[in-house]
């Protein structure tokens, strides 16, 4: 006997739901048996699965690990671990660390660092800057994810502001373009004005004043405008704003999209009002915006402009976060709650389970072209993950796994609880205890 045999589980893949069993076996998923045949295959390891869900790993296409450089913050192995947790079994991290991640030498160095500490499977973006565009058109499309381009500054500024440069990247870039988009120029005008009136001392609620609708749309619209002229293919990473909704596409099925678009877990959650209550906890860029902002990027999502579901998992400490506005960083810990959160937003029937599937496991394997993953398929690497439904647990400081050991969520109470994640068919995490002989993977892609 050899493998791990799930049974009796509830699979939830490619828009079905149905009762069934899967054989793990040599990484990959060996046989899908749906309903409940009279002889289920012998296998090293059962998990009776009944009354779980079993879907496909979660693919977050935006993180940021903090490694290296910033592993005060967090590392590659405790983010991993966090996001192991949470039921992630693939990720994409930016290349905003120290030293940034904008040559190619740097790039295989963070690919080293992975192989020997991540849980999960990985992939890591080249940063573009002003005057590294030889160097950005060397980036291997078989084994990087995508060119991220930074079109309004942020933590650890990568800011491509040269015209020129950015109109190259597009029109040469054969890689998939993942850009954050804000302009420069009206986050400086109304940081100039929002100093006038509070000194140093402005108030996090005015954050989404600073990073305002118009600094989104005006970056979101050029970018659009730039990937329309080139032909380039443009992944709109962290959409914030009802207006930048305008600029997409819902008719066209995504395996044919050159526009994609993602939008974040807090934008979905959070809205301006609970700044008050949160502070810089909730400070991200783009900033969360309005109610009624938050309700268009729901419809979006739901219609198909919006393509996927990220975190922008950012963890920062909680000493940075105590800071004044101006010097308390931007970003938050999230991997470890993503699909907790979305599976509570299922139970206040808000977006079904199979759209959830689609938009956090489907959805970034189409878009990237990522071999083999992303789905319960018969030959696809096994990275999946057992979620019990009504298991209800509280979020506390003695279960954070994130490295900076706080959250937003801290005393929310989440109905549902991921049990198992594998991750190439090594049970990585099982019911709080971590497997970590065998590590993730570098992602390929299929292009």
């Amino acid at each position: 006997m050899s493998g791990v045999l799930i049974k009796n589980a509830t699979i939830v893949n490619e828009g079905e739901k149905y009762t069934g069993s899967i054989l793990i076996k040599n990484k990959r998923i060996d046989k899908i048996l749906p309903g409940a045949p009279p002889l289920l295959p012998k296998a090293e390891k059962v998990i009776d699965a009944t009354g779980k869900f079993l879907l496909p790993g979660v693919i977050d296409d935006q993180v940021h690990f903090r490694q290296p450089g910033l592993t005060h913050k967090g590392d590659i192995y405790t983010e991993s671990k966090a996001a192991a947790a949470g039921g992630i079994t693939s990720f994409m991290d930016m290349p905003n660390t120290i030293p940034q991640t904008t040559s190619q030498i740097l790039l295989e160095e963070k690919y080293r660092m992975a192989a020997g500490s991540s849980l999960i499977n990985y992939s890591f973006y080249f940063g573009a800057t002003n005057d590294n565009l030889n160097e950005l058109l060397c980036t291997d499309p078989v084994t990087v994810c995508g060119i991220k381009v930074f079109m309004g500054s942020s933590t650890g500024n990568m800011l491509v502001d040269n015209p020129s440069v950015l109109r190259d990247i597009f029109a040469r870039s054969e890689l998939l373009i993942a850009i954050h988009s804000e302009d420069e120029k009206t986050i400086q005008k109304n940081t100039i004005k929002a100093r006038k009136h509070f000194g140093e001392f402005v108030p996090v609620k005015m954050h989404p004043e600073i990073r305002n609708t118009e600094a989104c749309y005006r970056s979101t619209r050029l970018a659009v405008e730039l990937a329309e002229e080139y032909n380039s293919r443009l992944h709109i990473l962290h959409l914030s704003t009802a207006k930048e909704l305008q600029l997409l596409n819902a008719t066209k099925p995504l395996s044919s999209k050159k526009i994609t678009a993602e939008v974040c877990i807090h934008h979905l959650v959070f809205n301006d009002k609970d700044y008050e209550r949160y502070g810089n906890l909730i400070k991200w860029n783009p900033a969360i915006k309005t109610e009624t902002d938050r309700e268009a990027l729901w419809e979006g999502l739901l219609q198909g402009k919006i393509d996927n579901i990220a975190t922008d998992h950012a963890p920062h400490t909680l000493e940075e976060k105590q800071q004044t506005y101006f010097k308390a960083p931007s970003g938050g810990p999230l991997v470890q709650h993503s699909l907790i959160t979305m599976l509570e937003f299922y139970h206040q029937h808000m977006i079904t389970l199979e759209m959830i599937v689609d938009k956090m496991c489907h959805a970034p394997a189409i878009m990237f072209n990522i071999s083999k993953r992303g789905f319960i398929r018969e030959g696809s690497f096994a990275d999946l993950v057992l979620v019990d439904p009504d298991d209800p647990w509280t979020v506390s400081r003695e279960n954070l796994l994130y490295k900076c050991k706080w959250s937003p969520f801290e005393g929310k109470t989440f109905r549902s609880k991921i049990t198992h994640t594998f991750v190439n068919g090594n049970l990585v995490y099982e019911k709080g205890i971590f497997h970590e002989e065998q590590k993730g993977e570098r992602l390929i892609f299929d292009r």
